[in-house]
């Protein structure tokens, strides 16, 4: 449990539990980047970029009198295609249903700095989904739970029950891999 002050630079909900969870101390304070500027072909290569992208604007904004933590999610398809956010529920059904009966890998990049540190890291948790039931994706796309989530995926909810097989942290999938942040946090 870590009593390490710093700044959430994310609006998710998700990761901000995630750190209640571990005993991390922090205050959230958004960042906005412009992700339709990447251009890269692989689900690792953009996520990196993403992250690296709202830790810049983080500096930017908050600078390093506190430590700033950024991270971004994506989901890559067992095509390797990148699975990002979806803005409309048709986008998000297509998107599901190319995780449905497959192969996923869910990959977080996370950033932390401070003024005499940084710590870049890159993780990745696989899946193997069953085939998802019709009516409860259609209940999920109804919920709109799936808002925000990159491969409208919520391996915490929805596609939780669907798990065949998982290789990684479930913290990685959820978009903030603490356990290999918390190392980095003692004595700060």
């Amino acid at each position: 449990m870590s009593s390490s002050k710093l700044y959430l630079c994310s609006g998710s909900e998700t990761r901000a539990k995630l750190l209640r969870h571990f005993g991390v101390s922090f205050e959230q304070k958004s960042v906005e980047f412009d992700e339709e500027s990447i251009k890269v072909s692989t689900a690792r290569e953009f996520v990196y970029q993403a992250s690296l992208g709202k830790m810049q604007k983080a500096i930017e904004l908050y600078g390093l009198d506190t430590p700033l933590l950024c991270a971004d999610t994506v989901i890559a398809s067992s095509s390797q295609e990148i699975l990002r956010k979806a803005y409309t529920k048709k986008e998000a059904r297509e998107i599901l249903l190319k995780q449905s009966n497959s192969y996923i890998s869910i990959i977080t990049s996370l950033h932390y700095k401070r003024a005499d540190m940084s710590l870049s890291d890159i993780s990745a948790t696989h899946y193997k989904f069953d085939r998802f039931d019709t009516k409860d994706l259609e209940d999920y796309l109804e919920s709109e739970e799936w808002r925000g989530k990159a491969g409208g995926c919520m391996v915490e909810g929805f596609c939780k029950k669907y798990i065949k097989q998982v290789d990684g942290l479930e913290s990685t999938a959820m978009g903030l891999q603490v356990e290999v942040l918390l190392p980095w946090l003692d004595g700060v």
